[in-house]
């Protein structure tokens, strides 16, 4: 198919973190740990909370469901970069790139709905400590978690349907890890100043509702501990937010770094880095930001450690 003299691309070539081939070899060992440490730390989390009768509490759910995710999150995106650091052949369809665009999507937005429905059961815990059990009930917690991916879902399909609406020629290489909307804009033989104000639209309500629901509970929760008397009981207060707001700002700071900009400022090495962020290093870090501290979380994995230890 042609539009005017030039070819519609039907395939890319995704270039990948480096074309040094000595590079892609400790790329690939590097990346192969990284993707088995985030699988097993996600997956150890979620099969803790749910063996532990201790850890069945709304705020474990959430964590759990977070924790599930990014088992996923991270399986869109490494298998990929994995298999380019070892093949020759870096093809990649223009069904395949919009099935990567599209999962890559739905595990985003998801994680966007996600967090702000984590501050609003921690703005519950805090704010009214003794109506919490009967708030965050386990049908409004489950509606919660379902509504995050039915968000998520939905805006996937408006944000990918929205960029493979546009037609691709020129060059077919992507000089990146995985198929993403700024590069593939670049690439547009037609006209995207409509793509450009949908997409602002559809990412724009979901992170600034998002961010929003997040500041207010955490205005609230911040007005609540400031009502507290004691010193330790401010520090116990603050505690159980830490981990939330350290996950927050990691995901948020490199989603709207990513994102944030008009596609005339795309900075490819930047922009890399920040993927690089949101879509390994941040599911990576996520379990262990939730357990290290966390004495309920150790003490059920030292439980689960002894029953599994053969009795010597």
């Amino acid at each position: 198919m042609e539009i005017g003299n030039r070819s519609v691309l039907t395939e890319f070539i995704l270039v990948g973190l480096s074309s040094d081939p000595q590079l892609q070899l400790i790329l690939f060992g590097i990346f192969l740990v990284l993707y088995l440490a985030t699988l097993s730390g996600n997956m150890t989390l979620v099969i803790l909370i749910r063996i532990d009768s201790r850890l069945h509490t709304p705020m474990y759910f959430f964590i759990g469901s977070l924790s599930f995710l990014d088992f996923w999150y991270t399986s869109v995106y490494t298998p990929k970069i994995l298999a380019n650091c070892i093949s020759e052949d870096k093809r990649i369809s223009l069904a395949g790139c919009g099935a990567q665009l599209f999962f890559s999507c739905v595990v985003a937005y998801t994680e966007c709905y996600l967090l702000a429905a984590m501050s609003f059961d921690r703005h519950a815990a805090i704010c009214n400590p003794l109506l919490y059990s009967s708030i965050m009930s386990s049908s409004l917690c489950t509606g919660l978690v379902a509504g995050s991916y039915i968000g998520g879902l939905l805006n996937a399909i408006a944000h990918t349907a929205n960029t493979f609406r546009l037609s691709f020629c020129g060059k077919n290489i992507i000089d990146h890890f995985f198929c993403d909307a700024p590069p593939l804009v670049k690439m547009s033989c037609t006209d995207t100043q409509v793509y450009e104000k949908v997409l602002l639209g559809v990412v724009g309500f979901t992170v600034l509702s998002s961010i929003m629901a997040i500041l207010i509970s955490y205005c609230n929760i911040l007005l609540a501990i400031l009502r507290i008397q004691s010193t330790s009981g401010r520090r116990k207060a603050f505690s159980t937010c830490a981990s939330h707001i350290i996950s927050v700002m990691l995901f948020y700071g490199s989603l709207l770094f990513m994102y944030s900009r008009p596609s005339s400022t795309y900075s490819l090495e930047k922009d890399k880095l920040a993927a690089l962020f949101y879509t390994v290093v941040n599911p990576l870090l996520n379990p262990f930001i939730y357990s290290v501290r966390n004495k309920d979380v150790k003490e059920a994995f030292k439980k689960a450690v002894q029953i599994i230890r053969p009795q010597g």
